[in-house]
């Protein structure tokens, strides 16, 4: 052991003479773990809701979607083939997309076609766990009269259906007849509801087979887009470039990055945000560090030019300090490791905070910590230890023996 880190440990451990110096190192322990605790915990939940957003969003959507400029994709069949045969795509289905008005005893209200093959798309998207009360399979019989549909939880509750009634749909698109080009409408059987999670989809989509959704808006075998699901979902888009490529004119690709990008940016700042608000806690207990450094110093005035006179360079001074204001921030960055680490664990085991369902669409607090966060908070906070150490340990190593000395 160094005589510098010999020197800083005896005078971190030592009774002071003024006990006030004490309480500061204290409060300057107690602030920095209370700041490294709260980042990890906050970080952990926004890490949490993030993840569960992702996989709300990734159940409902595909990783990548396929789609022509011309419109809708005639070739389905083709292009999905050549979609399946580049490096990192898993699986494929054709989709219909529509805006359509949802009746049912005269109540109205928007909403949005989807048009599934129930054979593939849950090779795409994890669809039967969002439905209740049945699968995906309710809608393989194509072609009954009425034909089945599965309706989104809230959109039900907006037009008062319930699975067992026949709702009517009208479509804009409409038919060609001699008189023009007007609504088509047809009746369908709500077979069951689908629920996500996310009131935006469950509050807005209609699911019917591919068959009856092709009928419907008399499209023949066109679909709107291929979806696809990819290997590596940081990939998607790397994915998507290989796949326009060897399609050609007129298919382009859209991951799920690019539809969702505002909403990932929104979090991404907002975590960002929180890491510098939340680091003005261990500021605080930095400013600590300083105060107590420099009464330290002058404390051990004395002391200091004792060592001068024994031959101590300045650089050695400045690095009894240095060391002592450090270990102070460590202590309090392992503290707040230590406490964050097991109130994330003690959250994420137990899930004692409830949250209302009806609002965020989950029961109880999510909480996943990475160690990326981890890292850079303790990082953060001992470099602002340390930069909390220079000028009094600069002021330390500036003490004169002599003028310290003079009158002892």
């Amino acid at each position: 052991m160094s005589f510098e880190t010999f020197f800083s440990l005896r005078y971190l451990k030592a009774k002071r003479k003024q006990g006030f110096i004490s309480v500061i190192t204290a409060i300057s322990i107690l602030g920095i773990m209370i700041g490294v605790m709260a980042l990890i915990v906050v970080l952990a939940v926004m890490n949490g809701f993030r993840e569960d957003l992702m996989k709300k969003i990734l159940g409902v959507n595909s990783h990548l979607l396929i789609l022509s400029y011309k419109g809708g994709i005639s070739d389905k069949e083709r292009v999905i083939q050549e979609a399946l045969e580049v490096d990192g795509v898993l699986s494929a289905t054709g989709v219909v997309y529509s805006q359509v008005m949802i009746k049912n005893y005269g109540n109205i209200s928007g909403a949005v076609l989807r048009g599934i093959d129930p054979a593939t798309v849950g090779t795409v998207i994890d669809i039967d766990s969002m439905i209740r009360g049945g699968s995906v399979d309710l809608l393989k019989d194509s072609g009954t009269d009425p034909p089945g549909m599965i309706l989104g939880s809230q959109l039900s509750k907006q037009i008062g259906a319930v699975p067992g009634d026949t709702i009517t749909l009208v479509s804009p698109i409409g038919k060609l007849t001699p008189l023009g080009r007007v609504p088509s409408e047809g009746e369908f059987k709500v077979k069951a509801l689908f629920e996500s999670g996310m009131y935006e989809y469950d509050s807005s989509m209609v699911y019917l087979s591919l068959p009856d959704a092709q009928d419907f808006l008399s499209l023949g075998d066109e679909v709107t887009v291929i979806e696809l699901k990819v290997k590596d979902i940081d990939q998607s888009d790397t994915i998507g470039k290989r796949i326009q490529e060897k399609l050609g004119y007129p298919y382009w690709t859209k991951d799920w990055k690019m539809m969702n990008r505002s909403l990932f940016s929104a979090l991404k700042l907002e975590k960002v945000t929180m890491f510098i608000i939340l680091t003005m806690i261990v500021l605080v207990g930095a400013l600590n560090i300083i105060s107590s450094l420099v009464m330290m110093v002058m404390e051990k005035n004395r002391d200091i030019a004792i060592l001068r006179t024994m031959g101590a360079s300045p650089k050695s001074i400045m690095s009894i300090f240095i060391f002592q204001g450090l270990f102070v921030g460590i202590i309090g960055t392992l503290l707040g490791l230590m406490s964050g680490s097991f109130l994330c664990h003690i959250l994420a085991r137990y899930k004692f905070i409830k949250l209302p369902p009806d609002v965020y669409y989950i029961s109880t607090l999510p909480v996943r910590m990475e160690w990326f966060d981890v890292i850079s908070i303790v990082f953060a906070a001992v470099i602002i230890s340390f930069l909390a150490t220079i000028y009094p340990s600069w002021q330390a190593s500036k003490v004169n023996p002599v003028e310290a000395l003079r009158y002892e």
